[in-house]
C-alpha cells in the first residue's frame, strides 16, 4: 500500500516537531547559565554572548546528525573559535580597550581565570571576564546535544547544563541576590523536556510477551518489587536530605575570590612617601602631561592623586590597599549630603612616572584607554602591568568639596570602623606625644585640634629640597625638635604630612597621608609639583584636606618659644635654707675621732653605709630585671597577633645587640635572619671551645646541652638556627599582609624569639647571663 504523499509530509512534520523540544530545552538550561552569572555584571552583554554559544552549540550538533560523530567536535570547535572572537571583539569594543584583537585575545587568554575572580563587582564585560563563560556555555552545549540527541540519553544529556549552572552560582557566590526564578525555570525546562515524546512512534514493545504466564507474572512481579523498592529509596532520601537542603537556604554561599590573590603593588608603590625627597632634587623631570578637557577646566587645576596612605608602624606608611579588577565604569559612591561635588574630566599621558600606582583625580568614576585595578575604600587606582611611557588614558572624576561651615562642629567617628586610621604604633617618642597632648588641650574641637596642629607646622618649620628622606618616629622627632643648625626643625611635604598624621592620631583624630601632584595648570607635571599632603576624616563630611606647609614670605619661629618640654617628674618646690643667727658662744670642741657627735661609731656608719649601697643595687638590680620582664610580656602578650609577631622580632633584635652584633636598620628581615644564624654559631663555637660542659655550668647552659624551653628544640646546630628564617618569614607576612597573621603563628613567633634569646644568653659566661637579664639597653634603645 503506497502511502499519500500528504500523509508523508505530515508525518514528517509530527517527526520534525517532536525533534524539536529536546534541542530547545537544551538551549535554555545553557542560557539560563549566562541568566545567573549575568547577576553580577554590569551588562547584558555576558547574558546574551552565553545564550548565543549556547544556541550555536546545540545547532550545530542538530545540523551534524548525520555525519559520523568524529566529524562533529571539530566542526562545533571551528565555529566556538570564530563566536569566541567575535565576542571578544564586541566586548573589547564595550570596555573601550585600546590594541588589536590578537593583542586583546592574547591577554584574555592569559588572564582570563584570575582577573574574572579577583574582578570588582558588578563586573563589566571585557575580553578576559567573557572568555571562560562564553568558552564554557559552547562546551556545555556540545556536550549535552551529542550525549542527548546523537545517544538518545537525554536525563544524561542534562548534566553539563546542571554543571554549568551549578559554576554559574558558585562564582556568583554572595554577590547577588538568590536565584529563586531561573532556577525554578531550569528544573521545569527540564521536566518539559524530559516528558517530551521521543522521535520514534509507536508503543514500546512489552519485554515479556514471548514468555510462559508463570514466567511472564514471575518477571513482572519482580519489575513491581524493584519500582516500589526504587520509589522508596528515593523518598527516604528525599525525607533525609529535605531539612540538610532546607537549611542551606538562608546560609551564605561561598565566595571563590577569597581564595584568590588580587593585584597587588611593588615596595615602591606600597609607600610613595619615600619618592617626594627624590623628585624635589630633581625639579624638572617631567612625570605627566594633562590636559583637562571637561568640567573644571576653566576652574583651576585640582590635585591630582596618586596614593593613599592609612597604615603607619611606626617606621613607613603604607597603602595597603585591596586592588580589584575593574572595567571603564567604577563604583559610585555617595558624597556628604552638604558636600559641592563637580565632574573633572583630563587626559593624562604619562612621561617619567613609573610603578603601577595610577594617578587621577578624586574620585575617578570612568577611565578609558587603560586597563586598571581599583581600590574602592580610597578611590585610588593601579595598572596592573604596570606605568610606560607614552600611556595616555582618560579619566573623569567627581571632585567634592565640603560645606565648611560643618567644619567647626563636626565630631570625627570612632569604634573598628576607623581603627586602622586611629592607630598609633608602639614607641611614639615622648616629646611628640607631649607636643600632641599640648595642643590638643588647648583646642577642644576636633576641627580647631587638627587647625592648630597644621599652624604650628606652618609657623615653626621651613620646607628644603635637600631635607633626606624618612619618616619612621626617629626621623619625626628630629624634624620637630632637632637643632636648627644641626639640620633640625626643616623637611620636604613628606615630613610636614607625616607629623602632622602622627599628632593628629595622637590627639585623637582619624588621618592619612595622601601623595599626589599640584600641577599650575594644563601642560607638563614635573616633579616640582609632587606634593604630599594630610587628610583627617569628619562624621558628615568626609575627608577634609590639611595644608600644614609654611607660607613662603613668612620666617618660621623656633620650636622653643611655644613649647617646652617639662620633665616628666617635676623637681621638689625650692624650700630657702634658714639663715643662722650668729651666737657670742664658741662652738663646741669636735667629737674625738671615731666616733661621731650623738654616740655611733665610724665602724657602725661604714658597714651601715655599705649594707645600704648593696641594697640599693639590688633594688636597681631587681627594677630593671622587672621592667625588662614587663617590656616582653608587653610584646609578646599584644593583642593583636601582627603586634606580636613585630614584638618577637624586636626581642631578637636585642639579643642580637645585647650580643655585640646589632642589626642595622637598613638590613631587610633576611639579612638580619642571616646575623642571627653566624651569631649564635659563633656564640656556641665559642662556648663549647672554652670547656662550657664543666663541672661549674648547669645542666643545659652548654652548647652541646641546649634545649628549647618554649619547646622547639634549640640543640646546637637544630632547628634554632632554620626558625630565625622562619621568625622573618612571619615578620613579612605581618608587615605585607596585615592581618593574615593568625594567633597560633603569633605564639610560634613568640616562641622562636624566646628560644633564641635563651639560646645566646645561655651560651655566656655565668656573669654574662646576669648581666644579660638586667642589661638596661633594651628598655632605651630607639627602633
Amino acid at each position: 500500500m503506497v502511502t499519500p504523499p500528504r500523509t508523508q509530509a505530515a508525518e514528517r512534520a509530527v517527526r520534525a516537531l517532536r525533534a524539536v523540544p529536546v534541542p530547545a530545552a537544551l538551549i535554555v538550561l545553557v542560557a539560563l547559565s549566562g541568566v545567573v552569572l549575568g547577576r553580577v555584571y554590569a551588562d547584558p552583554l555576558l547574558t546574551r554572548l552565553m545564550a548565543g554559544a549556547a544556541a550555536g552549540s546545540v545547532l550545530v550538533s542538530v545540523a551534524a546528525r548525520r555525519l559520523p560523530s568524529w566529524l562533529v567536535a571539530p566542526l562545533s570547535v571551528a565555529a566556538l573559535t570564530g563566536w569566541t572572537l567575535l565576542s571578544l571583539r564586541l566586548a573589547a569594543a564595550h570596555a573601550a580597550l585600546p590594541g588589536g584583537l590578537g593583542e586583546v585575545a592574547a591577554d584574555a587568554a592569559r588572564n582570563a581565570i584570575p582577573r574574572l575572580l579577583t574582578a570588582m563587582i558588578p563586573v563589566e564585560p571585557a575580553p578576559d571576564t567573557v572568555l571562560v563563560p562564553v568558552v564554557a556555555a559552547w562546551l556545555a552545549g556540545l556536550t549535552a546535544a551529542e550525549v542527548a540527541l546523537r545517544a538518545g540519553r537525554v536525563l544524561l544529556g542534562y548534566l553539563p547544563p546542571a554543571l554549568l549552572y551549578a559554576g554559574a552560582l558558585y562564582v556568583v557566590g554572595p554577590n547577588a541576590d538568590p536565584a529563586i526564578g531561573p532556577t525554578v525555570l531550569f528544573a521545569a525546562v527540564a521536566a518539559a523536556g524530559l516528558a517530551t515524546p521521543g522521535r520514534r512512534g509507536g508503543p514500546a514493545p512489552d519485554p515479556v510477551a514471548g514468555l510462559t504466564p508463570a514466567v511472564r507474572a514471575a518477571v513482572r512481579l519482580r519489575l513491581v518489587s524493584a519500582s516500589a523498592a526504587g520509589l522508596a529509596v528515593v523518598v527516604a532520601l528525599a525525607a533525609l536530605l529535605a531539612p540538610v537542603v532546607a537549611a542551606q537556604v538562608d546560609e551564605r554561599p561561598v565566595d571563590p575570590r577569597r581564595y584568590v590573590e588580587p593585584p597587588r603593588v611593588e615596595s615602591l608603590d606600597e609607600n610613595p612617601l619615600i619618592r617626594i625627597s627624590g623628585w624635589a632634587l630633581n625639579p624638572d623631570q617631567r612625570l605627566l602631561d594633562v590636559r583637562t578637557t571637561g568640567g573644571a577646566a576653566g576652574d583651576g587645576s585640582p590635585r591630582i592623586r596618586l596614593a593613599v596612605l592609612s597604615d603607619y608602624d611606626g617606621v613607613t606608611w603604607r597603602v595597603g590597599a585591596t586592588y580589584r579588577n575593574a572595567g571603564r565604569i567604577l563604583p559610585t559612591a555617595e558624597p556628604a549630603p552638604d558636600a559641592a561635588t563637580e565632574e573633572v574630566r583630563q587626559e593624562i599621558t604619562v612621561g617619567d612616572l613609573t610603578g603601577r600606582l595610577l594617578p587621577a583625580v578624586p574620585t575617578p568614576r570612568e577611565v578609558t584607554g587603560a586597563r586598571v585595578a581599583y581600590d574602592p575604600a580610597t578611590g585610588t587606582l593601579i595598572r596592573p602591568e604596570g606605568l610606560a611611557p607614552g600611556l595616555r588614558y582618560e579619566v573623569s572624576s567627581v571632585r567634592e568639596r565640603p560645606d565648611a561651615n560643618l567644619l567647626p562642629t563636626a565630631n570625627v567617628p570612632a569604634g573598628d570602623e576607623v581603627a586602622r586610621v586611629l592607630r598609633v604604633a608602639d614607641g611614639a617618642p615622648e616629646p611628640v606625644r607631649r607636643l600632641a597632648t599640648q595642643l590638643a588641650e588647648s583646642n577642644g574641637a576636633p576641627y580647631a585640634r587638627a587647625d592648630a596642629i597644621a599652624t604650628f607646622l606652618a609657623e615653626h618649620y621651613r620646607v628644603t629640597a635637600d631635607a633626606p628622606s624618612g619618616h619612621a618616629y626617629p626621623n619625626l622627632a628630629f624634624f620637630l625638635f632637632g637643632p636648627r643648625n644641626g639640620g633640625g626643625q626643616r623637611g620636604t611635604s613628606e615630613q610636614f604630612a607625616a607629623a602632622f598624621a602622627v599628632l593628629g592620631r595622637l590627639a585623637g583624630l582619624p588621618t592619612r597621608v595622601v601623595v599626589g601632584f599640584e600641577p599650575k595648570g594644563d601642560g607638563p607635571v614635573r616633579a616640582a609639583d609632587a606634593y604630599a599632603w594630610p587628610e583627617v576624616l569628619f562624621d558628615g563630611v568626609g575627608w577634609v584636606p590639611f595644608d600644614p606647609m609654611p607660607r613662603p614670605d613668612e620666617e618660621p619661629r623656633p620650636v622653643e618659644e611655644d613649647f617646652r618640654p617639662q620633665p616628666e617628674d617635676p623637681p621638689p618646690s625650692e624650700v630657702p635654707a634658714p639663715t643662722e643667727e650668729p651666737s657670742a658662744t664658741p662652738p663646741a670642741a669636735a667629737p674625738a675621732p671615731g666616733r661621731a657627735e650623738g654616740g655611733l661609731g665610724t665602724p657602725v656608719l661604714v658597714g651601715g653605709g655599705v649594707g645600704g649601697l648593696a641594697l640599693l643595687v639590688g633594688a636597681v638590680l631587681a627594677a630593671l630585671y622587672a621592667a625588662r620582664r614587663r617590656l616582653t610580656r608587653s610584646r609578646l602578650d599584644a593583642a593583636d597577633p601582627g603586634e606580636r609577631v613585630a614584638g618577637a622580632w624586636r626581642e631578637l633584635t636585642d639579643a642580637l645587640r645585647l650580643a655585640g652584633q646589632p642589626a642595622g636598620p637598613d638590613l631587610a628581615a633576611a639579612e638580619v635572619a642571616e646575623r642571627a644564624r653566624r651569631t649564635l654559631a659563633e656564640a656556641r663555637a665559642a662556648r663549647s671551645g672554652a670547656g662550657a660542659a664543666g663541672p661549674t655550668d648547669r645542666p643545659g647552659d652548654g652548647a652541646a646541652g641546649l634545649t628549647d624551653r618554649a619547646g622547639d628544640g634549640v640543640a646546637a646546630g637544630g632547628p634554632d638556627e632554620a626558625a630565625v628564617d622562619e621568625l622573618a618569614a612571619l615578620l613579612n607576612q605581618a608587615g605585607f599582609a596585615p592581618g593574615s597573621v593568625t594567633a597560633e603563628q603569633a605564639e610560634r613567633a613568640a616562641r622562636l624569639s624566646q628560644g633564641f634569646g635563651d639560646a645566646l644568653r645561655a651560651a655566656r659566661s655565668r656573669w654574662g647571663r646576669l648581666l644579660w637579664t638586667v642589661h638596661p639597653g633594651p628598655l632605651r634603645w630607639r627602633r
